[in-house]
């Protein structure tokens, strides 16, 4: 077979109306619908669907289990017909799923050249994506969100409708955006995880006894709730360790730490 031929899985299933270019290849049990244009040297992986009108550019690669260019998820939308583009040269991760634009929304959903969009991230109907992007995992932009080039979204952000985000903006961990970002910033969510104590109901679930369970609250006391700094605290968690393995092994955990501990 030639290097040239389109490389089909023998389960994969594939509308005789869409069109694959040169050296296409197309993994296990995916299935790629009608209406679906597949740029040269791009890659769809196992169980993958790739629904249209669809026009992905080459050179892509389109791990297990994503949902490309499926119907947009919007009650206003009544099967008018409406399209994905995608670039070239992008790396689509397992289960990212992306949607077609809407009628009322301009009909396309866009997205450039050279994006990174990793595992579970979700991009909604009639969002713009520019080119050299990364969508960390379980990033998600809702409907109608435009986002520039060079632009970063880091795990578990979100996006509301019809906000935009400048280029070369990095959006942190976990931050939800409900206004446009301005080209070059960085947004971070106010307030990071803090701890709320131990957790004892699994503790004790888990086998843990009475006196095991209230030496590692007298060892969270000594470390969150005074005031003392961090190199004093540990004096007294060494003190309760000698009498806990429990403890030692919380303290040990503390000395082992390259980041800075959440306190």
């Amino acid at each position: 077979m030639s290097s040239s031929t389109p490389l089909i899985h023998p389960s994969a299933v594939i509308d005789p109306a869409a069109r694959l270019g040169v050296g296409v290849q197309v993994g296990a049990y995916a299935v790629i619908g009608a209406d679906v244009e597949i740029g040269d040297g791009t890659r769809i992986g196992a169980h993958c669907v790739v629904e249209g009108p669809t026009r992905i550019g080459r050179d892509n690669v389109f791990h297990g289990q994503a949902a490309i260019g499926t119907d947009p998820q919007d009650k206003k939308y009544r099967g008018e017909r409406v399209s994905l583009e995608i670039g070239d040269g992008n790396s689509i991760r397992e289960f990212v799923t992306i949607n077609r634009g809407t009628g009322d929304g301009g009909g396309m959903t866009r997205i450039g050249d050279r994006n990174w969009i990793l595992a579970y991230t979700h991009v909604a109907h009639d969002c713009i994506v520019g080119s050299d992007c990364v969508f960390s995992n379980n990033a998600t932009l809702a409907g109608h969100v435009t986002v520039g080039n060079h632009v970063i979204l880091s795990g578990f952000s979100g996006v509301h409708q019809f906000c935009r985000i400048g280029d070369y903006a990095f959006i942190g961990m976990g931050a939800f955006v409900n206004g446009d970002v301005p080209p070059y910033l960085m947004v971070a969510q106010e307030k990071y995880a803090r701890p709320r104590g131990i957790n004892a109901e699994g503790l004790k679930r888990r086998g843990f006894d009475a006196a095991r369970v209230a030496a590692i609250k007298r060892a969270y006391r000594a470390l969150y709730m005074g005031e003392a700094k961090l190199d004093e605290a540990k004096v007294e968690l060494a003190e309760i360790a000698a009498d806990s393995d429990d403890v030692r092994a919380f303290l040990d955990f503390i000395d082992a730490g390259e980041r800075p501990l959440l306190r």
